[in-house]
C-alpha cells in the first residue's frame, strides 16, 4: 500500500516533479511490489531536493506555496538564482 506522502494521485502536483513510473509503458501487475515508490526528482534540479532545498515527493511538491512550484508567482526567480 502506497503512503499517502507519495501518492501521485492528486490535485495541485508540480508539473516538475517525476517518478519511474511515468516514463514506463506497461500495465501495472498487482501480484508484483512496487520497485519505485519513494523514487522521486525534481525537473529543475534533476535531484531528489528541489531548489528551495526541501525534498522533491508528492506531499512536498503539490502547493503553489512552495516557491519552485510551477503554479508559484514566484518560480522564474528560483530558476535565475540556479543558473
Amino acid at each position: 500500500m502506497k503512503s499517502e506522502n507519495l501518492n501521485t494521485d492528486r490535485p495541485g502536483l508540480c508539473s516538475n516533479l517525476h517518478w519511474k513510473s511515468q516514463y514506463v509503458w506497461a500495465e501495472p501487475d498487482p501480484s508484483v511490489a512496487s520497485s519505485n515508490m519513494g523514487l522521486f526528482w525534481c525537473a529543475l534540479t534533476q535531484t531528489c531536493i528541489g531548489p528551495d532545498g526541501k525534498v522533491a515527493e508528492p506531499d512536498n511538491c503539490c502547493s503553489a506555496g512552495r516557491h519552485c512550484h510551477c503554479d508559484s508567482e514566484k518560480q522564474g526567480t528560483q530558476v535565475e538564482a540556479l543558473e
